[in-house]
């Protein structure tokens, strides 16, 4: 997400100066002319901060309802995201019934408190993104609302994950998981 809006500010920027140059050349009051596009670009971005704000806040969010069932919906990515507390820090995993094992990033690794750059990456797997190296992790607290688990295993990815993955490892240890409309239910 960082990359696109870099991407799009340098597209902003060069369409200011370029617009900017060519009606200062066009119209003899280059000042008020480049004036009013620095205006309407902030304008321009202003909304669409604020649109992509919106669409964060709307988002909905997975609901943990009493007797061990979570109701996560689909996201508007396609994907099932589920925020899990993992050693006290929220994490935002997506749900991945492809993915053998829970798998950490190297940043959420390194926000719950385990160094990537001390671990052993000796295994592989094959991801969507082809081979990668994994080391095996355990984690000490890993909660979704009032459901808490301990010492749960793990892997960090070197590299290739954008965000964490919530895999059949971890799924395996509710009785139910199924889907109802929009809804992937999990149940203990």
């Amino acid at each position: 997400m960082g990359g696109d809006w870099a991407q799009l500010a340098y597209y902003i920027l060069l369409l200011v100066v370029i617009g900017g140059a060519m009606l200062f050349e066009l119209s003899g009051r280059g000042g008020q002319a480049l004036r009013q596009i620095a205006l309407w670009a902030v304008i321009f971005a202003g909304a669409i901060f604020a649109a992509n704000l919106w669409l964060d806040w709307s988002e909905p969010r997975q609901q943990v309802l009493e007797g061990g069932r979570i109701e996560i919906p689909l996201s508007r990515d396609g994907h099932f995201h589920l925020i899990a507390q993992l050693n006290g820090q929220d994490v935002r995993m997506v749900v991945d019934t492809g993915a053998s094992t829970v798998a950490l990033s190297r940043e959420d690794a390194r926000r719950i408190g385990i160094d990537p750059e001390g671990l052993a990456f000796i295994g592989t797997a094959v991801t969507a993104n082809g081979r990668v190296r994994t080391a095996p992790v355990r984690i000490e607290e890993f909660a979704i609302g009032d459901i808490v688990d301990r010492d749960v295993p793990a892997m960090v990815i070197d590299g290739g994950l954008e965000g964490s993955l919530l895999g059949m490892s971890y799924l395996r240890r509710f009785a139910r998981v199924g889907f109802e409309g929009d809804l992937l239910v999990l149940e203990r």
